[in-house]
């Protein structure tokens, strides 16, 4: 990876992903402009709103004793408006920017673009150290460490224990069960995630692990779709057409989904585990709400699709060494626990899930850990944002699959986007 540029002009990037994306936008105004701070070093950490990270932050600056000081700057909440601001700054090389948040699907864009720095050395073995597999896979592009894991994420199947003593294992016995409630007049709905949008991609990436398909190459280069992907759509197509999907299914997201639960309208949902915390909001609903691992589709364990964030460093940073030296300490295993404790988030280091305060907060943690060994991650490419609009645009209305013409469609029209030469913004 090229070195930033150490004299304080911004540069424009000139790998193929980055000149893609800096055509589409040159124009974008920049929202401060590139520089250090005239007071000494100042880390800039750019990250979505989040209520525990600035006592995070001011832990770290007390660490760092001076050495330089860490500025926390939110992004916006939406994925996407984050994703914008921070492509547009790195497509003008703006060297205001040092330290990222990022979604765990951005690791191969950013990295293919020569935006962002490897990890290497100590900083590569601190990220390393203890931390969960999947998590980790996430951060990595072509084999090298692009990104240091900070939280991480893993849906479960929530279940009304005063409805359903025992969760089902699969997704025929959980329709069977949903079926057999309804019969008798009872709550038997069961609510997921079927809007056009990324949380239905999220969906149908964890249904393509547990049958055993693969989607794209190893590479990210060719569309595969095998015949893994069929038994997939085979099982979401039954169960959007099934008598226990909610009505509104195809318009859903995820707190659409967990207002639909909180309302007494479901016996299931598949969800983040912040739905727990919420529904305490709630303590009726809240004492029979049950958890168990994800259902599988009968082909094996289920392989549920992992979320999270990791923490980039810019390649225009142009204080580089404490930027690694900054995420070390905004990512370690103490303030990973105070953002599970405090903002609901799971750490990506496994021995936080043994501290004794987890316990209350994360009654699931078990379930979380177990999934997270056996989890998936979404399709590793540059152009991850061209798939997941093809895939969430061909899947919806998911009532309206047909399993094999989808999976054609969807192999052909994938590999045009992953042949094409940009990356939609």
């Amino acid at each position: 990876m090229r070195d930033a540029d150490r004299s304080g002009r911004c540069r424009t990037p000139r790998r193929r992903m980055a000149a893609a994306l800096g055509a589409a936008l040159v124009a974008a105004p920049l929202v401060t402009a590139c520089g250090a701070s005239d007071d000494g070093i100042t880390i800039n950490v750019y990250k979505y709103p989040q209520e525990s990270f600035q006592s995070i932050v001011d832990r770290c600056n007390e660490v760092a004793g001076g050495r330089y000081d860490i500025v926390y700057h939110k992004l916006p909440r939406e994925a996407d408006a984050q994703r914008e601001q921070m492509v547009r700054r790195l497509a003008a090389g703006d060297t205001g920017m040092d330290v990222m948040g990022m979604d765990v699907t951005w690791t191969a864009e950013l990295a293919e673009a020569g935006w962002i720095r490897e990890f290497t050395g100590d900083a590569k073995s601190q990220v390393e150290a203890g931390t969960l597999q999947t998590p980790l896979d996430t951060a990595r592009y072509e084999g090298k460490l692009y990104g240091a894991p900070d939280n991480t994420n893993v849906q479960l199947l929530w279940y009304r224990g005063d409805l359903v003593p025992t969760p089902p294992a699969t997704w025929d016995e959980m329709i069977e069960m949903g079926e057999e409630l309804r019969a008798k007049g009872q709550p038997g709905l069961i609510e997921a995630t079927g809007k056009q949008y990324e949380g239905l991609v999220v969906m149908f990436n964890t249904l393509v692990a547990s049958s055993g398909g693969t989607i794209l190459d190893v590479n990210g280069t060719k569309a595969i779709v095998d015949d893994g992907v069929v038994r997939a759509l085979e099982t979401l197509q039954t169960f959007a057409t099934s008598d226990v999907v909610d009505p509104s299914f195809s318009n859903a997201a995820e707190d659409d989904a967990r207002l639909a639960m909180e309302a007494g309208n479901a016996a299931f949902m598949l969800n983040w585990p912040y739905v727990y915390a919420a529904a305490q909001e709630k303590p009726e609903f809240a004492k029979n709400l049950k958890w168990a691992p994800y259902p599988s589709t009968g082909d094996g364990d289920s392989r549920v699709t992992v979320g999270g964030i990791n923490y980039g460093v810019s390649a225009y940073s142009e204080h580089p060494d404490e930027s690694f030296d900054a995420v070390t300490c905004l990512r370690n295993a103490e303030n990973q626990k105070l953002q599970a404790l405090k903002d609901g988030v799971p750490p990506t280091i496994e021995a936080v899930y043994d501290e004794p305060e987890m316990a209350e907060t994360y009654p699931m943690k078990d379930a979380i850990i177990e999934t997270l060994k056996t989890a998936s991650v979404r399709p590793r490419t540059p152009a991850y944002q061209n798939v997941s609009t093809v895939i969430s645009t061909i899947l919806s209305p998911p009532a309206s699959i047909d399993p094999r013409a989808t999976a054609d469609r969807l192999r052909s029209e994938l590999q045009e986007a992953l042949d094409s030469k940009g990356v939609l913004p």
